[in-house]
């Protein structure tokens, strides 16, 4: 049984992609540069019904990216054409700086009484650190401990459901086990909806649909879809959000579109580019900064100054320390482990593409 190449699997880069990734990371930004705030204690009052339903809806950000894993990481796993080389290379993107956040959050929680660290247990500690250390608190009923890392559980299941896809679809060329592996995800997608978003990407990467709209137009009509699917997929259904994320994918896919220009411009390619550091790092930054935040309402400072003054700083401070972490752990220490495990691979042996980096 032949498994299909998909569009997406020349590995190209594509800027509107980039763009796109730097647009939901900005959104998840957004929404817990409101939420974080309010459940501290320290948001002001007076926020009109309709811009909190529409700040909130820009969680949904994480659909996008469950949408752009759906086009890209099969693909992925076609170039490899190696299931070890494919989660080597899985591992190295994501496990670094979610294990560095890891330690820095099981080392300072106690310390500073965060969540659920405040009077924990030794037993319940080494339990939910490993929990969450392997990405299945869920499965455990363990609390979750970085704040985003409960969708990097979604994004190893689809990793562990594709793989098997391809090996029985590839390697075993077995239409038995490739229908029970189509039988799961769709029982997985039945209870939780927001997993048919990885399904949406895929569609897109075997079917070149694309919808082009030229110019502002082409712009207005991208940002105007966006804003329905977030809506929609939090107030309606995920399952409603499909057609709405279709359209938007569609119309980002187009490379002479107007929305696929607006999202290669330089500020969204920039953020696309640190989006999984932004990701992972700006809650604990939102999390330091509500201190002073709180200190200065504490001292006389009016609510909205105080809560003005923390979405320019954080939100700064946030960029910043993402492209430093994106600098060292992504692109430096990434390097070095590659190296690393490549080189005990090869018996002690760079190979010829690393050797001189």
């Amino acid at each position: 049984m032949a498994f299909p190449s998909p569009a997406a699997a020349d590995g190209q880069f594509v800027p509107a992609i980039q763009g796109l990734r730097g647009l939901a990371a900005l959104s998840v930004l957004v929404v817990h540069l409101y939420t974080m705030p309010l459940l501290a204690g320290v948001a002001p009052p007076g926020f009109p019904r309709w811009l909190h339903d529409g700040l909130i809806s820009n969680g949904r950000g994480v659909e996008l990216f469950f949408i752009l894993s759906g086009y890209l990481i099969p693909a992925s796993l076609v170039r490899h054409a190696s299931l070890p080389r494919f989660f080597h290379d899985r591992f190295l993107r994501i496990v670094p700086l979610f294990a560095i956040l890891h330690l820095v959050l099981f080392t300072a929680g106690p310390l500073v009484g965060y969540k659920f660290f405040a009077g924990i247990e030794p037993a319940e500690y080494v339990r939910v650190f490993l929990a969450n250390l392997f990405f299945v608190p869920l499965l455990v009923g363990a609390p979750e401990a970085q704040q985003n890392a409960w969708t990097l559980s979604y994004e190893w299941a689809f990793y562990l459901w594709f793989a098997a896809a391809y090996l029985a679809a590839v390697r075993m060329r077995s239409l038995a086990l490739a229908v029970l592996t189509g039988a799961i995800g769709a029982a997985v997608v039945w209870h939780f909806p927001r997993a048919a978003y990885f399904a949406l990407g895929m569609a897109f990467a075997w079917a070149p649909v694309r919808l082009t709209i030229g110019g502002a137009g082409g712009a207005a009509a991208g940002l105007l879809a966006l804003t329905t699917f977030y809506l929609v997929c939090e107030y309606v259904s995920p399952f409603a959000g499909l057609v709405f994320g279709a359209l938007v994918f569609a119309l980002a896919l187009h490379p002479g579109g107007g929305f696929a220009r607006f999202l290669a411009r330089r500020p969204l390619m920039f953020l696309g580019r640190i989006s999984y550091s932004l990701y992972l790092v700006h809650p604990f930054v939102f999390f330091a900064a509500l201190f002073p935040t709180r200190h200065a309402i504490g001292a006389g400072l009016d609510p909205w100054a105080a809560w003005f003054s923390f979405v320019a700083v954080a939100g700064v401070l946030a960029v910043a320390a993402s492209a430093v972490s994106f600098e060292l752990v992504e692109v430096r220490l990434r390097r070095r482990l590659d190296a690393m495990f490549r080189r005990r691979l090869n018996g002690g042996r760079l190979p010829l593409a690393l050797r001189g980096r």
